[in-house]
């Protein structure tokens, strides 16, 4: 059995930060960055339209569900920041798989990126569009032509202000990272606030008896509300994608990442007991839109619908943002394997950005948003999304194995032993989403096995580089 194409950490970071034409990304981010990044990436429908399914589904006992979302999140968080801080390249999850475990996992780390980016940014946009449809009727009396705000199968015919919104991402982005960088980190500030004005409406009115019987579906309706409270936490490893254009991502990735996935815990918990503890269980996981329920209760105003309404509004922005960026970063670096066209690894002179991937991007998933419903695909997302952190568990261990001399400034502790229990509650999550669910995950596998055979391996630039070179040994 032939070795596997194996890149280095050293010839990933010497290939970073250049198309072929020699242009570069800038090195701009800094530490309060790269957090607000991953808040920005993070903290959007999953709290402020998830949170009641997840509430019905598991009662009070939903803050367990967040705090096992969490650790599976924390365990693969201390790989992605011990793999972030010696690999800091824009590939994330792909680039550190191709460094431990081989280019054909790579690829197929990559394709479930697309499938976890590519959905998110859809699925977002069209759930800002709700959310700006009600902000606008609560403020203004107005709503939005149900022509013009619904796709075909709901009704209408272009789900307009969703391809607005990604329009508007895209254009951010493409004037530069800084720009970018500022509007996350101004966003991120914006929904933190807003969460935490609900919390201390919430916890105003907080009653205990509300919290009894605190787990009335017993573990399997945790079980179920953890795989759920999953899809509130992705995003995190987009922090990753910034490893070139972050001032000194050897310690402030991960610093942030680890940050970012603690903040996030206990912002979820806080505001998952607010609304339990203030309306109940049972009211809380019957209304769509639990937070503004919430304040309308307590505050006896109608008022809550507009500010939970705009808080969405910036939050869900904020992730179309962040998810498009990471993007364009991780095709950007497939592209540069050659595992991709190379229309995405260009890099502008003047900007100093993948101007053509960005814009690839913002169109292709402009398009879906504008047209494909994408309620069905959010389960298909949330396993692929699984698959890609279980990759880089495992790449931690072959990595330590392939390369122990590798500098690494963050080291994740108890040796294979955290990563092996990223892997087994990845894989419990995964089981969580059901039979169905696998067998799309499957042909979705199979397809970007296809693809990468088919294109991906013959024009690899790492197999015609060392074409004439003896192949690097596997890990045993």
């Amino acid at each position: 059995m032939p070795a596997p194409r194996v890149k280095s950490s050293q010839l990933l970071i010497a290939e970073s930060g250049h198309d072929l034409e020699g242009h570069g990304l800038k090195r701009t981010m800094g530490l309060f960055h790269l957090i607000c990044f991953g808040i920005g990436a993070v903290v959007g429908t999953g709290i402020f339209v998830g949170l009641s399914d997840s509430i019905a589904e598991a009662g009070p006992a939903v803050v367990v569900s967040y705090v096992l979302a969490a650790i599976t999140c924390v365990f693969t968080a201390f790989s992605f920041a011990e793999l972030g801080g010696a690999v800091p390249v824009a590939g994330s999850s792909y680039s550190f798989a191709y460094a431990g475990l081989g280019e054909t996992a790579a690829f197929l780390v990559g394709w479930c990126l697309l499938l976890e980016y590519g959905i998110s940014i859809s699925a977002v946009a069209v759930g800002w569009s709700e959310y700006l449809d009600e902000l606008l009727d609560s403020l203004l009396g107005l709503q939005l032509p149900g022509v013009l705000s619904h796709g075909p199968t709901e009704g209408g015919v272009v789900n307009l202000p969703a391809v607005v919104l990604i329009g508007l991402a895209t254009l951010l982005l493409v004037r530069g990272v800084r720009e970018s960088a500022r509007a996350t980190a101004v966003m991120a500030v914006v929904k933190i606030a807003i969460l935490l004005v609900f919390c201390a409406v919430g916890y105003s009115a907080f009653q205990d008896g509300h919290l009894s019987p605190f787990a009335p579906e017993g573990m399997a309706g945790i079980g179920a509300a953890t795989s759920a409270a999953f899809f509130s936490y992705i995003g995190f490893d987009a922090i990753t994608t910034a490893g070139e254009e972050s001032r000194n991502p050897r310690r402030d990735v991960p610093i942030a990442i680890l940050v970012c996935i603690g903040l996030v815990t206990v912002l979820y918990c806080a505001v998952a007991l607010a609304a339990i503890g203030a309306i109940g269980s049972e009211e809380a996981g019957s209304r769509p839109a639990a937070l503004s329920h919430v304040v309308d209760v307590v505050t006896g105003s109608d008022m809550g619908r507009a500010v939970i309404a705009f808080g969405a509004v910036v939050a869900i922005a904020s992730v179309t943002l962040a998810v498009t960026y990471g993007q364009s970063r991780i095709l950007m670096s497939m592209s540069r394997d050659g595992l991709m066209p190379r229309v995405f690894e260009k890099v502008s002179a003047k900007t100093s950005t993948p101007v053509t991937g960005t814009v690839v991007v913002g169109v292709v998933f402009g398009l879906v948003a504008a047209f494909v419903p994408l309620d069905g695909l959010i389960d298909l997302s949330t396993i692929g999304t699984l698959g890609a952190m279980a990759a880089v568990n495992v790449a931690v261990i072959a990595l330590r194995r392939r390369e122990p001399e590798l500098a690494r400034p963050f080291r994740v502790p108890f040796g294979p032993v955290l990563p092996g229990l990223g892997v087994l509650f990845c894989l419990y999550l995964m089981y969580e989403t059901g039979p169905s669910t696998w067998a799309q995950f499957a042909a979705f596998l199979a397809a970007g096995l296809a693809v990468y055979l088919g294109y991906g391996r013959k024009r690899s630039v790492l197999a015609s580089r060392t074409a004439e070179e003896p192949p690097v040994p596997a890990v045993r």
